[in-house]
């Protein structure tokens, strides 16, 4: 039977059954008592890497690390950026859905609901002090190379409002991720010019990028089951939701940044779940 699940390890309980001849009373003690197997869901990840990609993670993370290693300071240096959609509704997590009960009360229920089509995308930069540029996108336009660069230009000026110490030391690093914007030679070259360094960011690695694996979500979280009016609505309730995070709050994000390097290098490159703090 061991055999059977390994030439098809989806096979339903009635499936074996039938092909073995048994009864699926037997084929199921078999599986689940004498082979100690349970049949469980595929877990969903960015994508399917190859060794090559995951070798190219694990590279990224020991370059990062080894850099920290020689210069402590350097996540107090780094601003790091990304952008999302927020939508005019986002329907609330299963969990987020969840009420106490009695055993008499009837179990709630709910209409299932989809996401709206009116959205908003933001861009945001952050370091460990907190929000350092942050800009929604005009309804209509397309977040390419020309108008990443126009972004990039409006952090550079914000910074030098803002973070004064970093702009007149020059010490400052950018860190993104390799969407198609973010990585055209045109925003390279801008970059060089601008004698900016970069932090590497392996390609379909979210589990290493602060805003998608801390920031996005903590808004979003708060956003999520609220019907908003308006765009302007939704701007609004974001731009107050990041301005009340706590300077711990980032702090704690870049410390998690630094954990979840050191765990992509001991799983090879391996996509993971959960708090690394």
């Amino acid at each position: 039977m061991r055999d059977l699940v390994r030439s098809d390890c989806r096979l339903s309980i009635k499936m074996m059954a039938d092909q073995l001849g048994l009864n699926r009373e037997t084929v199921r003690l078999v599986l689940i008592e004498d082979l100690g197997m349970r049949k469980i869901c595929a877990k969903m990840v960015p994508r399917l890497l190859t060794d090559d990609q995951k070798q190219r993670r694990v590279d990224a993370c020991q370059d990062i690390l080894q850099q920290l290693e020689a210069n402590p300071e350097l996540l107090n240096n780094v601003i790091t950026g990304d952008e999302s959609w927020f939508f005019r509704y986002d329907p609330e997590t299963k969990r987020q859905s969840l009420q106490w009960k009695t055993p008499a009360s009837p179990r709630p229920k709910k209409a299932r609901m989809s996401k709206s089509k009116v959205k908003t995308m933001l861009i945001v930069f952050f370091d460990h002090r907190g929000i350092v540029h942050l800009e929604f996108v005009p309804e209509g336009t397309t977040v390419n190379q020309h108008f990443y660069k126009e972004v990039l230009t409006r952090l550079i000026a914000r910074l030098r409002r803002s973070r004064r110490d970093l702009w007149e030391s020059k010490r400052w690093f950018l860190h993104h991720d390799n969407a198609p914007a973010h990585a055209a030679i045109s925003i390279q070259q801008f970059l060089a010019q601008k004698q900016l360094p970069v932090l590497s960011h392996p390609p379909y690695s979210p589990d290493l990028a602060q805003c998608d694996f801390w920031l996005f979500p903590k808004v979003k979280a708060v956003v999520k089951g609220t019907h908003f009016e308006s765009v302007q609505d939704i701007q609004a309730r974001v731009t107050d939701i990041m301005r009340d995070l706590k300077e711990d709050d980032f702090k704690g994000c870049f410390r998690a940044w630094q954990g979840r390097m050191q765990r992509c290098i001991q799983l090879g490159g391996e996509y993971f779940k959960g708090e690394t703090r």
